[in-house]
């Protein structure tokens, strides 16, 4: 990237985008250090969370369906009401809706870790999930506002995802470090950290400019958020019910029936809450379809092998913790290069080459036996983890909000984040019916690991055929400045 290239926020109060002419003053760090934090939280909150499960599951009592209530039910607050959060962001303004959404999500780390019940622990990560919800579209949009598209904002995401994968290292080893004194130490942690980031972003996020004209679309909102939380529901409750049985069938059909009003909803109101029309940009779908499988296919695994390491293995929390940690730590030492990676190779390259380290990685693990082999199975797959991640995250971002208009680049950004929430939200409850039918004890691989491993595996190659999907031969790859998916990324952008 060139060395005068500029950075400056706009001025608070106004609502103008990212000047030609940029600088990177302290006060624009100070704003995107602020929108890292936020998302620092957000990693740091999901791996700690699922180093802690077996612990949880022990102390409350639960089972394995009702176990991974705890995953999905943040997962679920978060994809199912994302797009309404993008919408929102858009139209109230985004600052105002990242630190009212930021208190809501410290108070709810409070509630988590004082609860006694496991229905009310599930209902806490269902509100921090919905905090989210609206953090994580505003945060984005914020940044891809305030930084041209362009090699500017490819670095720009790049140290953001930094602080992602900062957050999920941190969280592994803090995870494990409290879960040896009290799992619900780890539920109250990022209560005082938001609350840091709440005031930093008091005074560093500039002011919201005028509100952008349109409504609320609540029958979208509604519809598509209960489509998913009946269909979760509905997936994780079929083993038990029968898949075949009257009541599964008849909540599949209730969800086909809400997805489809939810179409009908999104073609007639004034204010959709997604614009239909928005899909027409083949690489935003493209990103979202693959962005489903990343986090569907690392969800669930994560949800498999902390059962794996802690009840068959016998490891502690922190053994676990340390031994995904090499995942964690790629990501975060690639975040200088990404950037200048997307900017040369383009992101489909990055993106197709993080899925096949992906695939390698859950298919490397079906050869994991009763007995612990980290140096030949574990420790590989946590750095083919980690290549995957640092290859395709930032790369996805980018891929999703290029070419999108200003006034929807909160949408743009809900649609790519509620498609990492709703693909692990349903490949998790598909994974945890799957495992769920298995016992698992001490020294002995259960029946079911060999299929749920590959499911996951399964997940990720849908993943690899999204990511190449419509990819055109003979376009040399060095000539990005007219090729189709990467055309905004050339220093000039679009307008």
């Amino acid at each position: 990237m060139s060395s005068t290239a500029t950075l400056s926020p706009p001025a608070p109060g106004t609502s103008s985008p990212a000047p030609a002419d940029q600088r990177w003053t302290p006060r624009l760090w100070g704003t995107l250090l602020v929108l890292c934090a936020v998302l620092f939280l957000d990693g740091l909150d999901v791996s700690m969370v699922g180093v802690t499960l077996p612990a949880i599951q022990s102390d409350l009592g639960l089972s394995t369906a009702t176990l991974q209530w705890i995953v999905s039910a943040y997962v679920l607050g978060y994809g199912g009401l994302l797009l309404l959060g993008g919408r929102t962001a858009d139209l109230l303004g985004r600052r105002r809706v990242l630190l009212i959404a930021l208190a809501v999500f410290a108070g709810a780390s409070v509630l988590g870790g004082l609860v006694e019940d496991g229905t009310l622990l599930i209902a806490t990560r269902f509100v921090k999930g919905l905090a989210a919800a609206f953090t994580a579209p505003a945060g984005l949009s914020i940044l891809t506002t305030t930084f041209r598209e362009g090699p500017v904002r490819n670095r720009a995401l790049g140290i953001y995802t930094v602080f992602g994968a900062s957050g999920f290292s941190s969280g592994l080893i803090l995870g494990g470090l409290l879960t040896e004194i009290d799992w619900r130490v780890t539920f109250l942690l990022p209560a005082p950290l938001a609350v840091l980031a709440l005031i930093a972003g008091l005074r560093l996020i500039p002011r919201d400019g005028a509100r952008n004209p349109g409504g609320y679309d609540v029958l979208g909102a509604a519809t598509s958020t209960g489509a998913l939380l009946l269909l979760v529901f509905t997936v994780v409750n079929a083993p038990e019910a029968g898949w075949t049985s009257l009541r599964t069938l008849g909540s599949l059909a209730l969800v086909v029936a809400l997805a489809a009003a939810f179409v009908i909803a999104e073609r007639t109101v004034a204010h959709p809450l997604v614009r239909l029309g928005i899909f027409a940009n083949r690489s935003l779908v493209r990103a979202d379809l693959t962005a489903m499988a990343v986090s569907g296919g690392y969800l669930s695994f994560q949800f498999i092998v902390a059962l794996y390491l802690q009840n068959v293995l016998g490891w502690s929390p922190l053994q676990m913790a340390l031994s995904l940690l090499p995942a964690g730590v790629i990501v975060a030492s690639s975040g200088p290069v990404v950037g200048r990676l997307i900017t040369r190779y383009g992101t489909r390259r990055l993106i197709a080459l993080g899925m096949v380290a992906f695939v390698a990685a859950y298919a490397l693990f079906l050869r994991a036996g009763p007995e612990p082999e980290f140096l030949t199975v574990i420790l590989p797959t946590a750095l083919l983890l980690g290549l995957g991640f640092a290859l395709s995250f930032s790369a996805l971002n980018v891929q999703a909000t290029n070419g999108v208009a200003d006034d929807e680049q909160g949408l743009a950004s809900g649609l790519v984040q509620s498609s990492f929430q709703v693909g692990g939200a349903i490949a998790l409850a598909v994974t945890s019916a799957v495992v769920g039918g298995g016992a698992i004890e001490p020294g002995r691989l259960p029946d079911t690991f060999v299929p749920a491993i590959g499911l996951v595996t399964a997940i990720s190659l849908l993943g690899l055929l999204a990511a190449v999907l419509g990819r055109r031969p003979g376009r040399h790859a060095g000539n990005r400045a007219t090729r189709e998916d990467d055309r905004y990324l050339v220093s000039e952008g679009a307008a």
